[in-house]
């Protein structure tokens, strides 16, 4: 069967915001975002990726995150923005997460604009996007995320939250010198993408600096593929039972299923096992803690959990700290080979 084109899943996804959320009196417009924002039109949408979309709204806050929604055979990710947080192209272009959605003068990526506004903001977004002074000032919004994640690292959370709280803000890393190549600072794939990256500018050394911050260097492709043994197991436990509803909770459904577990076993397959850590130690953690508030008589998943923290060299809170304070050490490092990489991009001017 012919697989969906991207322009065919961005034409879905509009499809949906037009019958599901351009009618809401709070409606001003929607865009896209992530990968479907940066990919070629024309490629094959893999069937482990989303659609990602963003429905802006009138509100002073945004409502809660929708989440993934399956729509004409497209798996749609519907997150709302306030206004105020697009107020100017000042407060995207220093934005690590939001800039990357206009960086590109291209109408494609406005699916609703009811006003025109959104257009003028990517007009000007796209201007000044790979001038350096915005870059630097993208990258220092990615290291603040990196700081202001660990400060909430807390030894008295549930085990499952304290390994979040240190696994995304050192998952983020990748996100400051993505932003420094201008390159999508993706999410379940940041570690493929900035090996690319990396690659592309000779310094591998620097990817391994990495995947040691994460804890997953040494590990081997067999005990990875027993660790997402493990984290598929607890994931169609989390999945059969949940309902209190959580900002995650769309990510650990069956219709994201082919995201989570077999976007994960496609990076096994194709040699890349050990940047499938992250999100299988993400997914595991989130579906301990469907779990935990869901089926808290159901622990048998624990101790598989467990054995990934203990790999990765976090398995215990002092040793969540202890790697929680090797990242923070990391970040001049870290800093200095995102100038490297600003420096010799001749893209950014």
């Amino acid at each position: 069967m012919r697989g969906t084109r991207v322009r065919e899943a961005r034409a879905a996804a509009a499809r949906w915001v037009a019958a599901e959320a351009a009618s809401a009196a709070n409606f001003a417009g929607a865009f896209l975002t992530g990968s479907a924002a940066w990919a070629d039109p024309g490629a094959v949408l893999p069937p482990t990726s989303d659609v990602d979309v963003t429905v802006v709204v009138t509100d002073p806050v945004a409502p809660p995150k929708l989440g993934k929604i399956a729509f004409e055979g497209v798996l749609v990710e519907v997150t709302y923005l306030s206004w105020n947080q697009i107020a100017s192209a000042a407060d995207v272009l220093a934005s690590c997460h939001l800039a990357g959605a206009f960086r590109a003068d291209d109408p494609a990526t406005l699916i609703a604009d009811p006003t025109g506004r959104l257009a003028r903001l990517r007009a000007a977004v796209s201007a000044g996007f790979a001038e350096r002074r915005w870059v630097r000032l993208r990258c220092e919004d990615a290291e603040r995320r990196i700081t202001g994640g660990l400060a909430s690292l807390d030894p008295d959370r549930p085990f499952h939250d304290q390994v979040t709280a240190w696994l995304f803000p050192a998952g983020i890393t990748t996100h400051v010198l993505l932003t420094a190549g201008l390159r999508n600072p993706t999410v379940r794939l940041r570690y493929p993408a900035v090996r690319d990256l990396l690659q592309a500018y000779g310094r591998m050394d620097v990817y391994e600096e990495l995947l040691g911050l994460l804890g997953c260097a040494h590990l081997t492709r067999e005990r990875i593929g027993g660790h997402l043994a493990s984290m598929t197991s607890a994931f169609d436990a989390a999945a059969a039972v949940a309902r209190t509803p959580f900002p995650f909770s769309s990510d650990i459904t069956g219709a994201a299923r082919p995201v989570a577990v077999d976007g994960s076993r496609d990076l096994l397959l194709r040699g890349l096992h050990r940047e499938a850590v992250f999100w299988i130690a993400a997914t595991y953690a989130r579906c301990l803690k469907i779990l935990a508030v869901d089926a808290p008589g159901e622990t048998g998943h624990a101790a598989g959990f467990a054995d990934l923290a203990a790999d990765l060299g976090a398995g215990s809170p002092d040793a969540l700290r202890h790697r929680a304070r090797e990242v923070t050490a990391y970040l001049p490092r870290l800093r200095a080979i995102a100038e490297e990489i600003i420096v010799a991009n001749p893209a950014i001017r």
